[in-house]
């Protein structure tokens, strides 16, 4: 009698345990989200072209970008914002204030990051130096040296995050700068190999810093037709590994979705760029859940 009576409070009591627990005590946790919204050869673009422009009636403009990125950020708590370079030359804005209003608007949109394109050495490396001080961002590059320059550690290779646990690895690529800059804007700045050193930076970021996500912020290209054999983006994805994304600049390229290209281990690589003077507004999300990581991406016209 005892025995019966301990045994059946013993599966009473299992039962109140059980009771206590619902199904999703057992699920897998809920995948995070970390949002990129990039940007890239915005050329001192400040204004919405005119109502009257022939290719962009009335599109673009900072203030509508600064909006769209703040309804954005409303409904993704883990957002980055970056850009991947060519920020001066287009309008007189930047011929009069000299990349000042820039470096202020992208301050206030909360730009977290962004790498150089040859039209940032415009105004020489004094000039690029003498803005700094109105971004509350930073500037990533690997492959320029400038130790024997003004800008000697003012430029890092690469920066992390951490978004909701998530650990993200941001590193920059420039293209080269002779014959597209003239060499006394950018003195004795050294020119390094992107891929070379791009998968050092990859590796870094992916096996030393344990990052979880890698992009590259390049200014290379996205690709060249009549110079197969130019450093270009795809190049860079199918010649490397570790990278996850790469947000490009430079060749203006109007994507309608991010591309993906295939890395040196066989692993999908996302590629994209928004074309040219703040007309888009690129989004990828990444979603992470235990061992799997996916992505989806769009253009988002301004």
């Amino acid at each position: 009698m005892k025995r019966r009576d301990f045994i059946q409070k013993t599966a009473a009591g299992s039962a109140l345990v059980l009771g206590g627990l619902s199904l999703s005590s057992f699920a897998e946790p809920p995948a995070k989200k970390i949002t990129i919204l990039h940007t890239n050869d915005v050329h001192s673009h400040i204004d919405p072209f005119p109502v009257s422009d022939p290719k962009y009636p009335n599109m673009g403009g900072a203030a509508r970008r600064a909006t769209l990125i703040e309804s954005i950020r409303r409904e993704n708590p883990n957002v980055l914002l970056l850009d991947a370079g060519d920020i001066f030359q287009g309008t007189p804005y930047f011929n009069y204030y000299g990349g000042e209003l820039e470096f202020k608007l992208m301050s206030m949109m909360k730009y977290d990051l962004a790498t150089l394109g040859n039209h940032d050495f415009d105004n020489g490396l004094q000039g690029f130096l003498a803005q700094l001080p109105h971004a509350s961002f930073e500037f990533v590059n690997a492959n320029y040296d400038f130790k024997n320059t003004i800008l000697d550690g003012m430029i890092k290779p690469y920066k992390t995050f951490i978004k909701d646990g998530i650990k993200i690895g941001i590193f920059g690529l420039g293209i080269e700068l002779k014959g597209l800059v003239d060499p006394t804007n950018y003195k004795e700045t050294v020119y390094n190999d992107p891929l070379k050193v791009a998968q050092d930076m990859a590796k870094t970021l992916r096996h030393t810093e344990k990052c979880d996500l890698v992009i590259c912020l390049s200014h290379l290209g996205f690709m060249y037709n009549n110079e197969p054999t130019k450093v270009n983006d795809l190049m860079l994805a199918r010649n490397t590994k570790d990278i996850d994304l790469i947000i490009g600049g430079h060749t203006h390229t109007f994507l309608n979705k991010p591309y993906i290209e295939k890395n040196i281990d066989g692993k999908e690589v996302l590629v994209n760029q928004v074309g040219c003077y703040g007309l888009n507004l690129g989004q990828i999300d990444f979603y992470f859940e235990p061992g799997k990581m996916s992505s989806k991406g769009r253009i988002i016209s301004v």
